[in-house]
Formats: structure tokens, sequence, C-alpha cells
């Protein structure tokens, strides 16, 4: 087995975990969390193709994942903040007892 395909089925498993945990958790903090392991394992596959890609010294792979990191960590910073904002209001954080968005 290549390395670059143990680092996509590494990846794979990381999504599929980040999947499960998104669309089967009620908690709106596990739901962010299976998000991040979506993107976590979004920048894995990026770092492998760069790395066993046909030209690794471009560092195209590498921008795109650095550049998903930030984005990662707007979106836990912004997810958090929404969380605890719905918490205030709501006292819950059960994304089934959460029906709507007041003003």
């Amino acid at each position: 087995m290549s390395p670059l395909s143990c680092y996509l089925l590494v990846a794979a498993l990381v999504f599929a975990i980040g999947l499960a945990g998104a669309l089967t958790r009620r908690n709106a903090i596990l739901v962010l969390i299976g998000i991040e392991l979506m993107l976590n394992a979004a920048n894995l596959n990026l770092i492998a193709f760069w790395r066993y890609g046909p030209n690794p010294a471009a560092l195209t792979g590498l921008m795109f994942a650095v550049f998903s990191i930030a984005v990662a960590a707007a979106e836990a910073a912004v997810g958090l903040g929404l969380v605890i904002s719905i918490y205030r209001h709501l006292r819950t954080t059960d994304l089934d007892e959460i029906s709507r968005m007041k003003g």
C-alpha cells in the first residue's frame, strides 16, 4: 500500500467519523466538533496530494491547507458565539428544541 493511499484512508475515516458525529448528535457543540473533524480530513487530503503530487516544491496544497485552517478557526469562533447566544436566550443547546431564531 502506497503512503498516499494510507493518508487518504485515514482522511476518509476521519471524515466519516466527523460526518457521523455531525448528523447523529443533538448537541450544537458536538455538531461543531464533527464539522471540524470533516475540515481536518479535507486538510489532510490537501497535504497528502501536495506532498505526493508531481510538483511538491510549488507549496500550493500547503497554502490551501493554511487558508482552510484559518477559515475553520473563524467558523469555530462564530459557531461558538452563536451557541452561547442561543444558550443565553433559550437555556438549551439541544438542536431539536431550537425550532427558530427569534429577533
